[in-house]
């Protein structure tokens, strides 16, 4: 399975599990984890939800060869499924991130509570150099945690940056030794498993109920645009160049 679903002691745990692809995403595995935590919304022996990738790599961000063949022009395609799973739900989410993180693989983690990076973790949002747009509502949440200068740096360069300046930037809570990441999430998952599930629920509810409105609209928003994006020459050159492994020329596009 490119997606392991487990759920032992009140904590589901979601395990990128296609490692020969850098845990790149396919529709399938986008489905695959909306519905595990649209089943572990509804679960009442689920307290608590890990997201993990392997030591190597959380993940590469979307697999471009499934992207370009399953475009995401149905509301309902499997990949806005899982940001409307992942943005509204009601049970905290644990991350545990190690290798890179590219693309939906850092902006997922806008969405999750506490987020526990490898010192081997490397963050990016590469949008732009793909003639796209940011998605997962990040053009609203990476400015509200870091800052808009900081946020309009990565967004626009799309530059990779290390887990410290991730931690400074506020959206990695802690460093930890990359050989210790999955016991230390976990033990930190089973803490919040053992506190009373309504308190935890509750509090989660309050801390987003200010943008929570707003994080829905700005997902649907960038879903827009980024469709455009997807066919445009631009795009259409981004993609060939990364599959002919070469640099592409923008020069042509105003």
């Amino acid at each position: 399975m490119d997606v392991i679903v487990e759920v032992s002691g009140g904590v589901q745990t979601l395990t990128l599990n296609r490692p020969q692809k850098k845990n790149a995403i396919t529709a399938q595995m986008y489905q695959i984890m909306a519905d595990a935590l649209t089943d572990a919304d509804g679960d009442d022996s689920v307290r608590v939800i890990v997201i993990q990738g392997q030591p190597e790599a959380f993940s590469a961000g979307n697999d471009l060869e499934d992207f370009m063949k399953h475009p995401p022009s149905d509301p309902d395609a499997p990949v806005f499924q899982f940001l409307r799973a992942i943005s509204s739900a009601r049970k905290p989410i644990v991350a545990a991130v190690a290798g890179n993180a590219v693309g939906v693989g850092t902006t997922m983690l806008l969405h999750c509570d506490v987020v526990y990076a490898a010192d081997t973790a490397r963050f990016s949002l590469p949008f732009t150099q793909l003639a796209l747009c940011p998605e997962a509502a990040s053009s609203l949440l990476l400015p509200r945690v870091a800052g808009y200068q900081r946020a309009a740096e990565k967004l626009l360069f799309g530059e990779p940056f290390d887990a410290k300046e991730a931690q400074a930037m506020g959206f990695v809570n802690r460093i930890v030794p990359a050989a210790e990441l999955a016991v230390y999430a976990r033990q930190r998952a089973e803490q919040l498993a053992a506190m009373p599930a309504g308190a935890l629920r509750v509090t989660k509810q309050l801390l987003g109920a200010e943008t929570a409105r707003a994080v829905e609209q700005r997902i649907r928003d960038e879903a827009l645009e980024f469709g455009r994006r997807l066919v445009s020459p631009e795009a259409r050159e981004a993609f060939t160049a990364f599959f002919e492994k070469r640099k592409p020329d923008f020069a042509r596009f105003s």
